[in-house]
C-alpha cells in the first residue's frame, strides 16, 4: 500500500529521514492548514483508488509522542480535508489542548480520511466498504506513523456521524469514546437521500436509528441543533442508549457554522476520555 506525504510532514520533524527511504512522494493542493500532516495511500476496500487522508498534532507535538488519536468521518460530499479547511479542527484541537478552551485536556491526535462521497461508511453492493477502508488499512496506517491506536476515538458529523455510530456500535473499532454532531439517522429507507443505501435490506443491515443499544456502555457524546433536520431522530437516539450520553440540544442547523461552534466542546470530550 502506497503512502503519500505532503512537505507539511517535513515541516513537523521525525520524517525527514523516512522519505527517501519508503519511497514516499510529496503532494501539492490537498487544501488542508499548514502544520496538518497530509497523503494518501492506495485502498484496496474502496475499488483500488487513491484515497486522501490528514493527521492534526497539537502544536509542540511530533510523530516520537505516541497520541492517542481520533479518526473524523466526513459527511456526505465532503473530503478529509473538510474536518481542517472547513470545521478548523486542527486549531480546536490546539485551543483545547493547550489550555485555551478546556484547560487540562491531554493531548491527542485527529486524522481524517476520504470515505466517499455518499458511501455512508459500509459495504456497498459494488465491493466497496469505507468502514473496513478505515478499519484494515487507515487505522494501521495511523500505527506505522507513530500514534498509539490502542487509545483510539471516533468523531464525525452527518454522515460521517452516522458512520461513527455505525463503526463503533457494532464493535469494528476498539474505541474508547466518540462524539458526533448531527449524525444522519433515519427512520426508515424511504427517508433516506439518493445513493445512501443500495435498497431497503441494505438500509435495515446497517440501521442504527432503531438500535440505540448497540452503543450501551460506549462512552458517547451527541450534539445535534434545534434547528436540524435530523434534530427528533437524535433525540430519541439518546434516549435509547444506556447509560444516557452526554448530550446537547442547542440552537443551531444541519451546518458548519453549528459544527464549528460544538467542536471544542466534541474534543475536550474525547480527549478526556482517551486519557483515562
Amino acid at each position: 500500500m502506497t503512502r503519500l506525504l505532503s512537505r507539511r510532514t517535513l515541516l513537523l520533524g521525525g520524517a525527514v529521514g523516512t522519505v527517501g527511504a519508503c519511497g514516499f512522494r510529496l503532494l501539492d493542493g490537498d487544501g488542508v492548514p499548514d502544520g496538518v500532516v497530509t497523503g494518501s495511500f492506495r485502498s484496496a476496500r474502496l475499488g483500488d483508488r487513491e484515497v486522501g487522508y490528514a493527521v492534526a498534532r497539537p502544536r509542540g507535538h511530533s510523530t516520537a509522542d505516541g497520541l492517542p488519536v481520533v479518526v473524523s468521518l466526513h459527511g456526505r460530499g465532503q473530503n478529509h480535508a473538510a474536518a481542517f479547511k472547513t470545521l478548523h479542527l486542527d486549531r480546536t484541537l490546539h485551543d483545547v489542548v493547550g489550555g485555551g478552551v478546556g484547560d487540562g485536556v491531554p493531548p491527542f491526535a485527529l486524522a481524517s480520511v476520504d470515505g466517499g462521497d455518499h458511501g455512508y461508511w459500509h459495504r456497498r453492493a459494488d465491493g466497496t466498504d469505507a468502514g473496513a477502508m478505515v478499519v484494515e488499512e487507515f487505522v494501521p496506517l495511523l500505527a506505522e506513523q507513530g500514534l498509539d491506536t490502542t487509545r483510539l476515538g471516533l468523531h464525525g458529523w452527518s454522515m460521517g456521524g452516522y458512520g461513527a455510530l455505525l463503526l463503533a456500535g457494532r464493535r469494528r473499532l476498539p474505541v474508547r469514546t466518540l462524539a458526533v454532531a448531527s449524525p444522519a439517522l433515519f427512520s426508515a429507507a424511504g427517508n433516506t437521500p439518493p445513493g445512501a443505501f443500495d435498497d431497503a435490506s441494505d438500509f435495515l443491515r446497517n440501521d442504527v436509528y432503531d438500535r440505540p443499544q448497540l452503543l450501551d456502555g460506549l462512552q458517547l457524546r451527541v450534539d445535534c441543533g434545534r434547528s436540524d433536520p435530523f434534530y427528533a431522530a437524535t433525540r430519541r437516539f439518546v434516549a435509547g442508549v444506556v447509560p444516557r450520553p452526554v448530550s446537547s440540544f442547542g440552537a443551531g442547523g444541519h451546518d458548519a457554522a453549528y459544527w464549528r461552534r460544538i467542536a471544542p466542546g466534541q474534543l475536550t470530550f474525547l480527549g478526556r476520555h482517551l486519557a483515562g
